[in-house]
């Protein structure tokens, strides 16, 4: 678990003012509880960080940006600590409080808190239990997120990064498991945020593309379109002088057009067998 630290304005209270005394005292708090956490004590983890919570129950003014962006982290290593704890439900109740805090701070600053809203959707990508209600939590927040890719920001830049490979690697355990058609679609959102992050289509794209291919070649009514998809991609692969890419990608649209002119064949080989082991089984059966 990553610490997600988004650096506070301390400058900004008076050195004796009470406010500054909370929030110190709920930092220290949390880096306690990530101390433990290192050493997989979660539950020990867990009591620090409600302390720091109850610390700051005490602070006067809860719309102050720097109480809200320190509230953000505590969020965040509530979702993580329950996860850990294999209490699920819990951790998806905080990734909905998590939101509602971003929202606003990000309204307010998004140069400062849009790295902080991505990371918070990667989050969603691993706790979210539904993938359908994961893939649903991405195209809303997608709005909210539109006017990050602007700008060039490095934060943005990274946190889009761990999202398209949380994403990515959600895509290949589906697969794995059979369920082509869920994998497909965090393929594309992963390809769909990756190509936000650079403007333009790169290797990273290219490669994800091809192992969308793959897994649409498992399902023979998708193999028309994974074609279209690899042949539409590798214009892309010899553009950026990528041999292996070009490679793999020949070498799938080769295993496509074979399959297609062996599927008839095939087929009629296959009854054949099958009508001989029938007509055996009946032959068999005569007296």
């Amino acid at each position: 678990m990553n610490k997600v630290d988004i650096p506070l304005d301390l400058k900004s209270f008076d050195s004796k003012s009470k406010e500054l005394q909370i929030l110190n005292e709920a930092i220290a708090a949390r880096d306690t509880a990530h101390e433990m956490i290192a050493d997989s004590r979660h539950i020990d983890a867990l009591e620090r960080t409600v302390q720091a919570l109850r610390t700051m129950r005490e602070f006067p003014d809860f719309d102050n940006r720097e109480f809200r962006s320190l509230l953000v982290g505590l969020i965040f290593d509530l979702a993580e600590i329950h996860f850990a704890l294999k209490d699920y439900k819990q951790s998806e109740k905080e990734l909905e409080a998590l939101f509602k805090v971003l929202e606003s701070l990000l309204k307010e600053d998004p140069d400062r808190f849009g790295p902080f809203h991505i990371l918070a959707m990667e989050l969603s990508t691993r706790i979210l239990r539904s993938r359908k209600k994961a893939l649903d939590l991405l195209v809303k927040q997608q709005i909210n997120t539109g006017q990050l890719y602007e700008k060039v920001n490095s934060g943005v830049v990274a946190a889009t990064d761990k999202l398209v490979d949380s994403l990515r690697k959600t895509g290949q355990l589906l697969a794995s498991a059979g369920d082509y058609k869920a994998a497909l679609k965090f393929f594309a959102e992963a390809i769909k945020f990756s190509k936000k992050r650079t403007g333009r289509v790169s290797r990273k794209e290219v490669t994800m593309t091809i192992e969308m291919a793959e897994i649409m070649m498992r399902i023979k009514q998708m193999r028309p379109r994974a074609k279209r998809l690899l042949d539409a991609v590798l214009p892309h692969a010899i553009a950026l002088e990528t041999i292996e890419l070009e490679e793999n990608i020949l070498a799938l649209l080769e295993i496509i057009n074979a399959n297609e002119t062996r599927e008839p064949r095939w087929r009629s080989f296959m009854h054949k067998l099958s009508f001989s082991g029938k007509k055996q089984k009946s032959e068999e059966m005569k007296p």
